[in-house]
C-alpha cells in the first residue's frame, strides 16, 4: 500500500532537490565556463560579459597553439611516466607494508605503526628533505626525486592494513598449509580479495601524482623533465603564453593568451576526469571496507 507523504516531507524533498540542483550548477559551471572559453574566439571572449554557456565564435585555435608547444608535449609524457611508474611503486610498497603490519605474530608491529603514524603529524621539514633527496640520495633533477620520496602515504597504508587485517586468518593459514609463501599469499589471495580497496588506492595515488607540481618545482631543473602541472603553473601564474602566441599580432597576444590558459587547463584536467568514472564505483565500497576494523 502506497503511503501518502505529509506536507512536511513533500516540502523537505522540494527544498532538498532544489538545493542539490543549485550545488550541481555552481560546481559544474566553472568547468563549463573554462571549456566554452577555450573554444571561443579570443577577441570576442575578451569583450564578453556575463555568463558563458556556449562558445563565442567557435574555434580550436587555442588548442592548436597549446599542442604546438613542445613543453606541453614533453609535460604530458613526463606526467604519464610519473603517474604509471609512481602508482605501481606506491601500490607495491604500500601493499607489502600493509600485509606485514596486518599479520598476527609479526613482532614489533605496534611500535612500527606508531612510527608510521608519527610521520602523519611531524616531518623533517623542506630543507632537510631537499638535502636528503638532492645531495645524500643523489636523485636531484630526475623523475625518481618526484616518485621515490612519496612512495608510501601513511593514510593509505593504514586503510590498506585495515582491509588486509579484516580478511579471515583461517584463509591465510589454509594457504600456508598448502605450501604457499608470503608473496604468493599476498599477490594471489590477499590483493585479489581486496580489489575495491586497491582500486581506491590506485585512484588516490594516480590523482595525487597527476596533480602534483610542488616536488617537481623543488627537485627538477631540467625543463625537459617538467610534468604537465608545472608547465600549467607557469602558464597560469607566470603568464608565459607569449611563446605560443608568437604568430599573433601585438594587440591580440593578451586575448589569445587568455584562451591558451583555458585550453591548457582543459588539457591538464580532462585525462584524469576520463579515468575517474571507471574507478568511482569502487570508491565508497573500498573506503568503507578499509574503515570497518582497526
Amino acid at each position: 500500500m502506497k503511503v501518502k507523504k505529509s506536507a512536511g516531507e513533500i516540502a523537505f524533498n522540494i527544498v532538498n532537490v532544489a538545493l542539490m540542483l543549485f550545488m550541481i550548477v555552481i560546481t559544474l559551471y566553472p568547468f563549463v565556463f573554462v571549456l566554452m572559453s577555450s573554444l571561443s574566439n579570443s577577441t570576442q571572449l575578451m569583450s564578453h560579459t556575463g555568463f558563458l554557456v556556449r562558445p563565442i565564435g567557435f574555434t580550436t585555435e587555442a588548442y592548436n597553439m597549446v599542442f604546438r608547444n613542445p613543453n606541453i608535449v614533453s609535460g604530458f609524457g613526463n606526467t604519464f611516466i610519473i603517474v604509471v611508474v609512481g602508482t605501481v611503486v606506491n601500490l607495491t610498497v604500500t601493499s607489502l607494508g600493509a600485509y606485514v603490519l596486518s599479520r598476527k605474530g609479526v613482532p614489533w608491529t605496534k611500535p612500527i605503526m606508531l612510527a608510521v603514524v608519527f610521520t602523519m603529524f611531524f616531518s623533517g621539514g623542506l630543507i632537510p628533505s631537499y638535502l636528503l633527496v638532492n645531495n645524500w640520495l643523489g636523485m636531484g633533477d630526475s623523475l625518481a626525486a618526484v616518485i621515490i620520496p612519496g612512495a608510501i602515504s601513511t593514510w593509505n597504508l593504514i586503510i590498506l592494513r585495515t582491509s588486509f587485517g579484516a580478511l579471515p586468518e583461517s584463509l591465510i593459514e589454509s594457504a600456508r598449509i598448502d605450501g604457499a609463501q608470503d608473496f604468493t599469499i599476498l599477490f594471489r589471495i590477499v590483493i585479489p580479495l581486496s580489489m575495491p580497496v586497491i582500486a581506491v588506492m590506485i585512484l588516490f595515488y594516480s590523482v595525487g601524482h597527476w596533480n602534483s607540481w610542488f616536488s617537481a618545482m623543488i627537485y627538477l631543473r631540467d625543463r625537459s623533465l617538467f610534468p604537465l602541472q608545472l608547465i600549467l603553473r607557469e602558464i597560469l601564474i607566470q603568464n608565459s603564453t607569449q611563446f605560443m602566441a608568437a604568430d599573433a599580432s601585438a594587440g591580440d597576444v593578451e586575448a589569445i593568451g587568455e584562451s591558451i590558459k583555458y585550453a591548457t587547463i582543459m588539457i591538464a584536467t580532462l585525462p584524469i576526469l576520463v579515468v575517474y568514472p571507471f574507478l568511482q564505483k569502487y570508491f565508497v565500497k573500498g573506503v568503507m571496507i578499509g574503515s570497518i576494523k582497526g
